[in-house]
Protein backbone atom coordinates (compact mmCIF):
# COMPACT_ATOMS: atom_id res chain seq x y z
CA UNK A 1 0.00 0.00 0.00
CA UNK A 2 2.48 2.19 0.76
CA UNK A 3 4.25 1.75 -2.63
CA UNK A 4 0.92 2.17 -4.09
CA UNK A 5 0.42 5.56 -2.52
CA UNK A 6 3.96 6.35 -3.55
CA UNK A 7 3.39 5.56 -7.14
CA UNK A 8 0.16 7.68 -6.93
CA UNK A 9 2.03 10.68 -6.08
CA UNK A 10 4.76 10.44 -8.24
CA UNK A 11 1.83 10.47 -10.98
CA UNK A 12 0.30 13.66 -9.70
CA UNK A 13 3.43 15.30 -9.07
CA UNK A 14 4.42 14.70 -13.16
CA UNK A 15 1.24 15.69 -14.30
CA UNK A 16 1.15 18.88 -12.40
CA UNK A 17 4.85 19.46 -14.12
CA UNK A 18 3.52 19.33 -17.32
CA UNK A 19 -0.09 21.44 -16.45
CA UNK A 20 -0.61 24.07 -18.53
CA UNK A 21 0.77 27.57 -17.86
CA UNK A 22 -1.53 30.53 -18.03
CA UNK A 23 -0.87 34.15 -20.01
CA UNK A 24 -2.88 36.89 -21.07
CA UNK A 25 -2.24 39.56 -23.86
CA UNK A 26 -1.29 43.11 -22.81
CA UNK A 27 -2.33 44.54 -25.45
CA UNK A 28 -0.73 47.59 -27.13
CA UNK A 29 1.94 47.40 -24.34
CA UNK A 30 4.98 48.69 -26.55
CA UNK A 31 5.59 52.52 -27.46
CA UNK A 32 7.27 53.78 -30.32
CA UNK A 33 10.29 56.48 -30.41
CA UNK A 34 9.19 60.46 -30.60
CA UNK A 35 7.67 61.32 -34.02
CA UNK A 36 7.46 57.53 -35.30
CA UNK A 37 4.36 55.83 -35.95
CA UNK A 38 6.12 52.21 -35.98
CA UNK A 39 9.65 50.72 -33.72
CA UNK A 40 11.16 50.30 -36.86
CA UNK A 41 12.26 46.92 -39.19
CA UNK A 42 12.93 43.92 -37.09
CA UNK A 43 14.99 41.32 -37.60
CA UNK A 44 16.81 40.70 -34.15
CA UNK A 45 16.13 40.14 -30.45
CA UNK A 46 14.90 41.55 -27.40
CA UNK A 47 16.51 41.62 -23.80
CA UNK A 48 15.66 42.75 -20.53
CA UNK A 49 18.07 43.98 -18.19
CA UNK A 50 18.10 43.27 -14.64
CA UNK A 51 16.35 46.87 -13.69
CA UNK A 52 13.34 46.01 -15.75
CA UNK A 53 14.41 48.00 -19.03
CA UNK A 54 13.69 46.11 -22.24
CA UNK A 55 16.35 46.22 -24.73
CA UNK A 56 15.10 46.11 -28.30
CA UNK A 57 17.25 45.62 -31.90
CA UNK A 58 15.82 47.66 -34.78
CA UNK A 59 17.61 47.05 -38.52
CA UNK A 60 18.00 50.59 -39.66
CA UNK A 61 20.11 53.29 -39.43
CA UNK A 62 20.71 54.90 -36.35
CA UNK A 63 18.56 52.97 -34.93
CA UNK A 64 20.66 49.95 -33.17
CA UNK A 65 19.14 49.08 -29.98
CA UNK A 66 15.79 50.95 -28.77
CA UNK A 67 15.03 51.23 -24.52
CA UNK A 68 11.71 51.53 -23.25
CA UNK A 69 10.84 51.25 -19.47
CA UNK A 70 8.90 48.79 -18.00
CA UNK A 71 6.04 50.25 -18.76
CA UNK A 72 6.83 50.20 -22.58
CA UNK A 73 7.39 53.81 -22.64
CA UNK A 74 10.47 54.95 -25.05
CA UNK A 75 13.33 55.81 -23.37
CA UNK A 76 16.49 56.10 -25.21
CA UNK A 77 18.45 54.52 -28.52
CA UNK A 78 21.89 53.23 -28.18
CA UNK A 79 24.52 53.57 -30.70
CA UNK A 80 25.22 50.01 -31.60
CA UNK A 81 25.37 48.69 -35.08
CA UNK A 82 21.85 47.89 -36.51
CA UNK A 83 22.31 44.16 -37.37
CA UNK A 84 21.77 42.84 -33.76
CA UNK A 85 20.42 40.27 -34.96
CA UNK A 86 20.92 37.80 -31.80
CA UNK A 87 21.89 39.55 -28.35
CA UNK A 88 21.59 39.23 -24.28
CA UNK A 89 22.16 41.41 -21.59
CA UNK A 90 23.96 39.42 -18.77
CA UNK A 91 24.48 40.16 -15.53
CA UNK A 92 28.37 39.06 -13.68
CA UNK A 93 30.82 39.86 -11.14
CA UNK A 94 32.32 42.55 -13.19
CA UNK A 95 28.87 44.17 -14.41
CA UNK A 96 26.17 43.84 -16.71
CA UNK A 97 26.56 44.06 -20.31
CA UNK A 98 25.10 43.31 -23.88
CA UNK A 99 26.45 40.57 -26.04
CA UNK A 100 25.65 40.82 -29.85
CA UNK A 101 26.44 39.30 -32.71
CA UNK A 102 26.31 41.92 -35.75
CA UNK A 103 25.66 39.91 -38.50
CA UNK A 104 25.97 42.53 -41.14
CA UNK A 105 29.81 42.64 -39.86
CA UNK A 106 29.96 38.94 -39.05
CA UNK A 107 31.98 40.03 -35.25
CA UNK A 108 31.10 40.21 -31.57
CA UNK A 109 30.59 42.77 -29.37
CA UNK A 110 30.25 43.19 -25.97
CA UNK A 111 29.18 46.62 -24.32
CA UNK A 112 27.97 48.46 -21.66
CA UNK A 113 24.22 49.12 -21.09
CA UNK A 114 25.03 52.66 -22.16
CA UNK A 115 26.37 51.65 -25.11
CA UNK A 116 29.97 51.83 -25.09
CA UNK A 117 31.55 48.77 -26.57
CA UNK A 118 34.17 47.71 -24.34
CA UNK A 119 34.97 43.94 -26.23
CA UNK A 120 35.37 42.77 -29.77
CA UNK A 121 35.75 39.60 -32.08
CA UNK A 122 36.54 40.29 -35.39
CA UNK A 123 36.09 38.10 -38.55
CA UNK A 124 39.87 37.19 -38.60
CA UNK A 125 39.59 35.63 -34.91
CA UNK A 126 37.43 32.80 -36.36
CA UNK A 127 39.56 29.52 -37.15
CA UNK A 128 40.58 29.78 -40.88
CA UNK A 129 39.26 27.06 -42.27
CA UNK A 130 35.34 28.00 -40.84
CA UNK A 131 35.68 31.37 -41.34
CA UNK A 132 36.79 31.60 -45.14
CA UNK A 133 35.22 31.02 -48.60
CA UNK A 134 35.13 32.12 -52.33
CA UNK A 135 32.43 33.38 -53.88
CA UNK A 136 31.04 32.30 -57.38
CA UNK A 137 34.02 34.30 -59.45
CA UNK A 138 36.45 32.39 -57.42
CA UNK A 139 36.67 35.35 -54.98
CA UNK A 140 38.04 35.42 -51.55
CA UNK A 141 34.89 35.82 -49.21
CA UNK A 142 33.72 35.42 -45.90
CA UNK A 143 31.59 32.31 -44.56
CA UNK A 144 30.74 33.60 -41.35
CA UNK A 145 26.88 34.22 -41.46
CA UNK A 146 27.29 35.20 -37.13
CA UNK A 147 23.35 35.08 -35.44
CA UNK A 148 23.49 34.52 -32.07
CA UNK A 149 25.26 34.47 -28.87
CA UNK A 150 25.35 33.78 -25.23
CA UNK A 151 27.54 33.53 -22.14
CA UNK A 152 28.31 30.54 -19.89
CA UNK A 153 28.71 30.86 -15.65
CA UNK A 154 32.42 30.66 -16.27
CA UNK A 155 32.66 33.79 -18.71
CA UNK A 156 33.12 31.68 -21.82
CA UNK A 157 31.10 33.14 -24.86
CA UNK A 158 29.36 31.07 -27.39
CA UNK A 159 28.66 32.05 -30.81
CA UNK A 160 26.90 30.67 -33.65
CA UNK A 161 27.29 30.68 -37.32
CA UNK A 162 23.26 30.24 -38.02
CA UNK A 163 22.87 31.23 -41.57
CA UNK A 164 26.40 29.70 -42.76
CA UNK A 165 27.18 26.27 -41.62
CA UNK A 166 25.75 26.12 -38.35
CA UNK A 167 29.26 26.06 -36.30
CA UNK A 168 29.13 27.07 -32.80
CA UNK A 169 32.16 29.10 -31.98
CA UNK A 170 33.50 29.03 -28.01
CA UNK A 171 36.28 32.20 -26.89
CA UNK A 172 36.98 32.24 -23.60
CA UNK A 173 35.56 35.89 -21.33
CA UNK A 174 38.51 38.21 -23.24
CA UNK A 175 37.98 36.76 -26.60
CA UNK A 176 40.18 34.06 -27.26
CA UNK A 177 39.42 31.53 -29.33
CA UNK A 178 39.26 27.94 -27.64
CA UNK A 179 36.76 25.37 -29.86
CA UNK A 180 34.39 24.88 -32.11
CA UNK A 181 31.64 22.19 -32.62
CA UNK A 182 28.40 21.79 -34.58
CA UNK A 183 28.68 22.42 -38.31
CA UNK A 184 27.17 19.89 -40.81
CA UNK A 185 29.06 17.15 -39.58
CA UNK A 186 28.17 16.98 -35.85
CA UNK A 187 25.17 14.14 -36.46
CA UNK A 188 22.55 14.34 -33.97
CA UNK A 189 19.59 12.25 -34.29
CA UNK A 190 20.92 11.38 -37.58
CA UNK A 191 21.28 15.02 -39.13
CA UNK A 192 23.65 17.39 -38.75
CA UNK A 193 23.06 20.91 -37.49
CA UNK A 194 21.44 23.25 -39.72
CA UNK A 195 20.48 26.72 -39.73
CA UNK A 196 21.10 26.73 -36.04
CA UNK A 197 19.41 29.81 -35.66
CA UNK A 198 20.43 30.76 -32.23
CA UNK A 199 22.03 29.03 -29.08
CA UNK A 200 21.45 29.90 -25.48
CA UNK A 201 23.50 28.75 -22.37
CA UNK A 202 20.64 27.13 -20.32
CA UNK A 203 21.44 27.51 -16.12
CA UNK A 204 18.25 26.05 -15.40
CA UNK A 205 20.85 22.80 -15.31
CA UNK A 206 23.70 21.97 -13.07
CA UNK A 207 25.94 21.74 -15.29
CA UNK A 208 24.92 24.37 -17.58
CA UNK A 209 23.88 23.02 -21.47
CA UNK A 210 23.34 25.03 -24.56
CA UNK A 211 20.14 25.00 -26.47
CA UNK A 212 20.57 24.97 -29.78
CA UNK A 213 17.40 26.28 -32.15
CA UNK A 214 17.86 23.72 -34.94
CA UNK A 215 15.46 25.65 -37.55
CA UNK A 216 16.62 24.11 -40.25
CA UNK A 217 15.69 20.92 -38.90
CA UNK A 218 12.63 22.05 -36.79
CA UNK A 219 13.74 20.81 -33.69
CA UNK A 220 15.57 21.93 -30.48
CA UNK A 221 18.23 20.33 -28.31
CA UNK A 222 20.52 20.21 -25.81
CA UNK A 223 24.57 19.58 -25.65
CA UNK A 224 27.18 20.13 -22.91
CA UNK A 225 29.16 23.08 -23.16
CA UNK A 226 31.64 21.22 -24.61
CA UNK A 227 29.15 20.19 -27.48
CA UNK A 228 28.75 16.54 -26.41
CA UNK A 229 25.94 14.53 -24.71
CA UNK A 230 23.62 15.86 -27.33
CA UNK A 231 19.73 15.31 -25.72
CA UNK A 232 16.85 16.07 -28.16
CA UNK A 233 14.00 18.63 -26.73
CA UNK A 234 11.29 18.17 -29.45
CA UNK A 235 11.88 16.94 -32.98
CA UNK A 236 8.42 16.88 -34.12
CA UNK A 237 4.86 19.47 -33.76
CA UNK A 238 7.35 22.90 -34.04
CA UNK A 239 7.09 25.83 -36.12
CA UNK A 240 10.85 26.44 -36.99
CA UNK A 241 12.11 27.47 -33.56
CA UNK A 242 14.52 30.85 -33.79
CA UNK A 243 14.85 32.46 -30.20
CA UNK A 244 14.54 31.00 -26.56
CA UNK A 245 14.86 32.15 -23.09
CA UNK A 246 14.31 30.96 -19.49
CA UNK A 247 12.60 31.93 -16.36
CA UNK A 248 12.53 29.48 -13.47
CA UNK A 249 12.21 26.05 -14.47
CA UNK A 250 10.17 27.62 -17.50
CA UNK A 251 11.87 28.49 -21.23
CA UNK A 252 9.52 30.54 -23.96
CA UNK A 253 10.48 29.79 -27.34
CA UNK A 254 9.61 31.78 -30.25
CA UNK A 255 8.97 30.00 -33.35
CA UNK A 256 8.74 31.93 -36.50
CA UNK A 257 6.22 29.37 -39.01
CA UNK A 258 3.31 31.26 -36.21
CA UNK A 259 3.75 30.55 -32.77
CA UNK A 260 4.75 31.39 -29.39
CA UNK A 261 5.34 28.26 -26.86
CA UNK A 262 6.28 27.65 -23.43
CA UNK A 263 8.13 24.59 -22.01
CA UNK A 264 9.07 23.09 -18.55
CA UNK A 265 12.43 21.46 -17.20
CA UNK A 266 11.11 18.27 -18.61
CA UNK A 267 11.12 18.92 -22.12
CA UNK A 268 6.79 19.29 -21.66
CA UNK A 269 4.86 22.25 -23.61
CA UNK A 270 2.61 23.73 -21.15
CA UNK A 271 1.57 27.04 -22.87
CA UNK A 272 0.91 27.87 -26.91
CA UNK A 273 0.20 31.63 -27.22
CA UNK A 274 -0.78 33.67 -30.60
CA UNK A 275 -0.83 30.62 -32.86
CA UNK A 276 -1.16 31.74 -36.57
CA UNK A 277 -2.13 29.40 -38.97
CA UNK A 278 -3.24 32.17 -41.70
CA UNK A 279 -1.68 31.37 -44.84
CA UNK A 280 1.24 33.94 -45.96
CA UNK A 281 1.48 35.70 -42.90
CA UNK A 282 4.15 33.72 -41.14
CA UNK A 283 7.63 33.33 -41.78
CA UNK A 284 7.32 36.67 -43.35
CA UNK A 285 8.63 40.59 -42.63
CA UNK A 286 5.85 41.95 -45.21
CA UNK A 287 2.68 41.49 -42.99
CA UNK A 288 1.24 44.96 -42.71
CA UNK A 289 0.14 46.70 -39.43
CA UNK A 290 -3.40 46.70 -41.47
CA UNK A 291 -3.81 42.84 -41.21
CA UNK A 292 -2.25 42.37 -37.88
CA UNK A 293 -4.46 40.93 -34.75
CA UNK A 294 -4.49 41.29 -31.63
CA UNK A 295 -2.48 38.33 -29.86
CA UNK A 296 -2.20 36.20 -33.02
CA UNK A 297 1.61 36.62 -33.89
CA UNK A 298 2.95 36.98 -37.35
CA UNK A 299 6.30 35.75 -37.49
CA UNK A 300 8.13 35.46 -33.91
CA UNK A 301 11.84 35.80 -34.10
CA UNK A 302 13.10 37.14 -30.86
CA UNK A 303 11.82 36.52 -27.11
CA UNK A 304 12.58 37.13 -23.60
CA UNK A 305 10.71 36.73 -20.20
CA UNK A 306 11.03 39.98 -18.23
CA UNK A 307 12.15 40.05 -14.37
CA UNK A 308 8.26 38.97 -13.21
CA UNK A 309 8.37 35.77 -15.87
CA UNK A 310 6.41 38.03 -18.32
CA UNK A 311 6.75 37.11 -21.87
CA UNK A 312 7.82 39.74 -24.64
CA UNK A 313 8.10 38.72 -28.36
CA UNK A 314 9.72 41.02 -30.98
CA UNK A 315 8.77 39.54 -34.78
CA UNK A 316 10.41 39.68 -38.01
CA UNK A 317 8.53 42.76 -39.61
CA UNK A 318 9.60 45.38 -41.68
CA UNK A 319 7.63 47.70 -39.23
CA UNK A 320 8.22 46.51 -36.30
CA UNK A 321 5.90 44.73 -33.39
CA UNK A 322 6.41 43.28 -30.05
CA UNK A 323 3.73 41.21 -27.93
CA UNK A 324 3.69 41.10 -24.64
CA UNK A 325 1.72 38.08 -22.44
CA UNK A 326 1.69 38.32 -18.74
CA UNK A 327 1.89 35.67 -16.19
CA UNK A 328 -1.44 34.91 -14.65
Amino acid sequence: MPTLRLLALLTVCSLAQAAEVKYELLPNFLGTPPGKAQIGNGHGEIAVDSAGLIYVSVQEKDAGIQVYGKDGKYVKTLALPMSLHGFVVRKSAEGEFLYGAVLADQRFIKAKLDGTVVMEIKPDAFPADKGKATDKKGKAANALKLTSCDVAPNGDIYIVDGYGKSWVFVFDKDGKFKSVFGGPTQVVDGKGFANTHKVFVDTRFSPARLLCLDRGNNRMFHVDLDGTNPTMIANTGLRNPSSASFHGELMCVAEIAGRVSVWNKEGKMVASLGVNDTKGQTNTPRVTPADWREGVVTSPHGITFDNDGNILETEWNTFGRVLRWNRK
